[in-house]
């Protein structure tokens, strides 16, 4: 792939200076002349394109969760059936239907919720989470190496690449840890908010 990506930086490298030596040294610029330099020039920029496209197919390769974690579910028992069977739902869809590695769910000071990758570490809400609460709507940390205070969430498991914080109550939230850092989409993260607002009712 290499090889060939540079074969095509060259020959389109080669045909865009031609063309612009036989456009240098033309004495008199005719229609057809005109027509032949726009596509000898569109040519050789298509085929240098190529070359770049080649050289990098996937464009910025994207961080990609690297975890010890074992995934796990666990509930708090103190619930009820119905709480515990929409949790349960809407933890599995979430984790089937979009790239999330874990959904974290705490409220009051308790865990009611992991699944997915999980860790045991005592989760402590920071500046993230109760900015979430005090705006009434939903954070989304698309690339948390950009956003300072990220380490609040290392609890749930540590160097997510992106984070969704759902505030569920003044003291609860919902916290979907991404594989790769813009992994969510927005019909996601819309799918998600709305389930959000569902369990808050119910809890």
């Amino acid at each position: 792939m290499k090889l060939s990506s540079n074969i095509a930086l060259i020959v389109g490298s080669l045909m865009l200076i031609l063309t612009l030596i036989n456009a240098l040294s033309v004495n008199e610029i005719t229609p057809s002349i005109e027509r032949a330099e726009v596509i000898s020039a569109l040519t050789s920029i298509s085929i240098l394109l190529i070359g770049f496209l080649q050289k990098n197919p996937n464009g910025n390769i994207s961080s990609k969760l690297k975890s010890n974690a074992e995934e796990g579910f666990y509930l708090k028992d103190d619930m009820s059936i119905t709480q515990k069977n929409e949790l349960a739902w809407g933890s599995h869809m979430i984790l089937t239907a979009t790239a999330s590695a874990t959904v974290f769910l705490f409220k009051d000071g308790n865990v009611l919720l992991r699944r997915g990758l999980i860790s045991d570490d005592t989760f402590i809400p920071g500046k993230i989470c109760l900015t979430a609460t005090k705006k009434s709507k939903y954070i989304s940390l698309v690339n948390t190496k950009f956003y300072p205070g990220r380490e609040e969430f290392d609890s749930i498991l540590n160097n997510l690449p992106s984070v969704i914080v759902f505030p569920i109550s003044a003291n609860g939230w919902l916290i979907i840890g991404g594989w790769t850092d813009r992994c969510f989409t927005k019909s996601d993260e819309l799918w998600i908010e709305g389930w959000s607002k569902k369990i808050s009712n119910i809890l």
